[in-house]
């Protein structure tokens, strides 16, 4: 496993996850919901999102084998997801209404704030074309940034301003659109050369 280790992949999933999950365009959300509840678990957020990753990242591809569909149509049908989350980045519209939250630590900043649907689709859809070693270590990357940014999240706020952020969705949300145009052609043709094969 440690043999297929390599820092480009590392750095190419910890940048696809870091965009699909926005951490820093979610910042004015987190900023709200510590006003509202007093208090944001960081610790326990970060861990919570880290696990439903990882835990996705294998336990998702036997649930697709067990209702018989492969890798290359979720990756597809993940391409769309992303699509759509960059459409909303960055014309700013809300094309998914979220639930009113309950908690603020594992729901809703856990799920589905960073491990949402986008996310976990997005990780299993990376099994696609990178090693399992590397997509680990671009989860716990990004686990590990967002649990800096839960606990420094009104200091970012003063810092950055809210332009800068508008400013910040909008680029990684063009990021976004073009992974899920890549994500989308390569699985395609893999999959129709599969179907000219059989």
């Amino acid at each position: 496993m440690f043999e297929e280790f390599s820092v480009k992949e590392v750095l190419t999933c910890f940048m696809v996850l870091f965009a699909v999950i926005d951490i820093l365009g979610s910042v004015p959300i987190i900023v709200t919901l510590k006003q509202k509840f007093g208090h944001i678990e960081s610790e326990k957020a970060s861990v919570v999102a880290l696990i439903l990753m990882i835990s996705f990242l294998f336990i998702g591809d036997k649930i697709l084998k067990f209702i018989g569909v492969d890798v290359n149509s979720f990756a597809i049908a993940g391409a769309f997801v992303i699509f759509i989350i960059a459409i909303e980045m960055i014309l700013g519209i809300e094309i998914h209404k979220q639930g009113e939250a309950k908690s603020a630590s594992i729901v809703p900043i856990a799920f589905p704030l960073i491990a949402g649907a986008g996310t976990l689709t997005t990780t299993l859809s990376l099994r696609a074309e990178y090693h399992d070693i590397n997509i680990i270590c671009g989860i716990i990357l990004n686990s590990i940034f967002v649990y800096i940014v839960l606990k420094s999240a009104n200091w970012l706020e003063r810092k950055m301003g809210e332009g800068s952020l508008q400013v910040l969705q909008k680029v990684f949300g063009i990021i976004l659109l073009a992974i899920s145009i890549k994500l989308f052609t390569a699985n395609f043709a893999q999959l129709v050369q599969s179907y000219i094969n059989f």
